[in-house]
């Protein structure tokens, strides 16, 4: 855990005991869900700088940890990320709870948390992380992102003036080649562009390989990975190198996809 996320987790069990000592140790477990709601909707910019302090959120999984409804179905990578923050947070005050005697546990060391609380959680509503400015993909010097796909089109068109090359298949290998999967590498992508953090899963990620739930991190690098094919197609078109149908889109044998996935 970086030292920022630590000192964000204090923050919580700080105000966590602040409200608890003013409402009379009462209700502890909506107590905790709203301190985590109220201080964990982190805005783009906040979550991408956090992300970048500890790059291993971007191994977090959705997995039953969603708890507004509208993102339940394909939620954002930001969705992603803030609801394991969220859920990993309030354990940590259930057991301040615990050790405070504001809560019991019973005899397997399960915590006991009164039904009443459970069916009065009030619904959650998250970030649409999707509502920031994003990548600008054609500005000279215009970030990593951006270097990163330059330097994937001009090895694409080199070896495309080469030899003769299915322009296709050169821009699958190609943009294979570039993909950036390590939460490391990612993460100052996501500072650079905190719009990636309202990417959504989109069927972009082999469901069988991750059981329908993806690494939030795969999530960006399958997009990514789209992006620059397409980018890399529109250059093959405009070099005559790929052959168009009557109505101006690229023609694909049966063994192609024009959607890559990632596995």
């Amino acid at each position: 855990m970086s030292q920022q996320l630590a000192d964000l987790m204090d923050r919580l069990r700080q105000e966590y005991v602040r409200q608890m000592d003013n409402n009379g140790h009462v209700e502890p477990y909506l107590t905790a869900h709203r301190v985590c709601q109220q201080m964990l909707a982190l805005k783009p910019v906040e979550l991408a700088q956090l992300i970048a302090s500890d790059p291993k959120l971007l191994s977090a999984r959705a997995g039953e940890l969603i708890e507004d409804p509208e993102e339940m179905d394909n939620p954002s990578v930001g969705v992603i990320v803030t609801s394991n923050v969220s859920a990993a947070a309030l354990e940590g005050l259930l057991m301040v709870a615990v050790n405070r005697q504001w809560l019991e546990v019973d005899s397997e060391d399960r915590i006991m948390v009164d039904a009443w609380e459970l069916d009065n959680v009030p619904a959650v509503t998250s970030i649409d992380y999707s509502d920031v400015g994003g990548p600008d993909l054609q500005s000279p010097g215009g970030g990593q992102l951006s270097a990163l796909f330059n330097a994937a089109e001009k090895v694409y068109l080199t070896q495309l003036s080469e030899a003769v090359h299915d322009a296709y298949q050169l821009a699958l290998q190609v943009s294979s080649d570039y993909v950036i999967f390590a939460p490391d590498d990612l993460a100052p992508l996501i500072v650079e562009n905190p719009l990636l953090l309202g990417l959504r899963e989109d069927g972009l990620v082999d469901e069988e390989l991750f059981e329908s739930d993806p690494p939030a991190g795969l999530i960006i690098s399958a997009h990514l990975t789209e992006m620059l094919l397409q980018q890399l197609l529109e250059l093959a078109h405009e070099q005559g190198a790929l052959a168009l149908d009557s109505s101006g889109q690229p023609i694909f044998s049966d063994a192609e996809d024009d959607t890559p996935t990632v596995h």
